[in-house]
């Protein structure tokens, strides 16, 4: 039996570019809500999603720090020691599956649960065009009302037009009928820009899968070209390009920063 928590959220990406020139760039997605532990069990329950093959394809290797083991224990082993207020027993993955053999995720994002379904941690594993992933661990306060807001340090080359400083600020709230995240890249105490992800709740069935693929099956494609087709907007707008620093540090390092904010 398909897990209730688990969903599809067709959803809608923007990036807003604030200095030194404003910009936008929008685009559709479909995002999988799924137990990291239960994988291979909704692969089974489902016809039109695998591990291997299918409409909707989530494959270990294309998430999760370097290391052995599958991607539930990869990920886990990134929990380990982080201080929270409660034990986290749960991990929710939120990602854009692979479709026609390709996937780009710039962010996957894990939410961590306690036993009592209160959101406990949250880990951004950001991802660059080069094949590089940063994981950043974070706990989350829990303050008064729904949303949340955490604040950590940037430490991945991701744009040609940014190195690799500056701060995250992450506003959130865990997903329900909708899906709410805010990503702003600061720097100098100045907001460079920010991503925001706004989505609405599908039962996770292959109806929902065949609907979704159906609507918009190039999606995983559309947006890398997209967000190529927007960095040469902004070149042509004057943006300096930033060289990419080399690389001193294994490709999938993994930052474990961060305090919990209410």
């Amino acid at each position: 039996m398909i897990d209730g928590a688990a969903a599809i959220y067709r959803s809608t990406v923007t990036h807003r570019r604030f200095v030194p020139v404003g910009h936008e760039l929008r685009y559709r997605a479909t995002y999988m809500y799924l137990d990291i532990d239960r994988l291979d069990e909704a692969a089974r329950e489902l016809a039109f999603f695998g591990r291997r093959r299918g409409l909707f394809v989530l494959r270990d290797r294309d998430h999760g720090p370097a290391g052995e083991g599958s991607l539930a224990a990869r990920v886990w082993r990134l929990v380990e020691g982080v201080r929270v207020e409660a034990p986290v027993r749960r991990l929710m993955m939120l990602s854009m599956p692979r479709t026609f053999g390709y996937v780009f995720n710039p962010l996957t994002t894990y939410y961590g649960y306690g036993d009592d379904g209160v959101l406990r941690l949250m880990i951004y594993e950001v991802s660059n065009t080069f094949g590089e992933r940063r994981h950043y661990v974070l706990p989350v306060g829990q303050g008064a009302g729904f949303r949340r807001e955490q604040a950590c340090g940037k430490s991945l080359y991701v744009s040609p037009f940014n190195d690799a400083e500056g701060r995250y600020d992450f506003t959130l709230m865990p997903p329900g009928d909708k899906l709410r995240l805010t990503v702003s890249l600061s720097k100098g105490g100045s907001r460079v820009l920010s991503a925001y992800l706004a989505g609405d709740r599908r039962p996770l069935n292959d109806r929902e899968i065949v609907r979704a693929f159906a609507g918009d099956p190039l999606a995983t494609y559309r947006a890398t070209a997209a967000i190529h087709w927007e960095a040469l907007k902004l070149w042509r707008k004057g943006l300096r390009l930033t060289p990419r620093p080399r690389a001193g540090e294994p490709p999938e390092a993994t930052a474990a920063i961060g305090e919990p904010q209410a």
